[in-house]
């Protein structure tokens, strides 16, 4: 497949692998070298009171606002994010397609950065259903 770049990062999936782009990610990132590294510690979907929904799809829209809002702070945006790491409690099927359908709004098919999702009984919070945890580049 062609890869996809960004003046920072090259993300691609291999021929030999199969299509990640349904579930929202792409197989490989290439970092250019001498290029910027924003690590952004796990998100969660809790706005700036500190209060969760008990629904997984809007902790999942609050997480990625406060994912964007952390990339703000350092002048950057959501489009240089290269590799996510995904915590999802109680993971199922119906939770991966609310996420990709997040993905999919925010990153177009062959920009989606590389991803592990990790199914936990639980997380730092009651009631917190996902946390992101990002790395950009730029």
């Amino acid at each position: 497949m062609t890869p996809a770049s960004h003046t920072a990062f090259t993300l691609s999936n291999p021929d030999e692998l199969y299509d990640p782009r349904g579930n929202g990610y792409s197989h490989v990132a290439e970092v250019a070298p001498g290029t910027r590294l924003l690590f952004i510690a796990g998100q969660g979907g809790e706005d700036a009171e500190g209060h969760l929904s008990s629904d997984f799809t809007a902790q999942a829209s609050q997480a990625l606002a406060n994912l964007e809002t952390a990339l703000a702070s350092r002048g950057a945006s959501l489009a240089q994010v290269f590799k996510l790491t995904l915590l999802i409690v109680d993971h199922d099927e119906e939770r991966l397609r609310a996420w990709v359908a997040h993905a999919n709004r925010i990153w177009e098919p062959g920009r989606q950065p590389v991803c592990t999702l990790i199914p936990v009984p639980r997380l730092a919070l009651d009631g917190m259903l996902i946390e992101i945890d990002a790395v950009a580049a730029g």
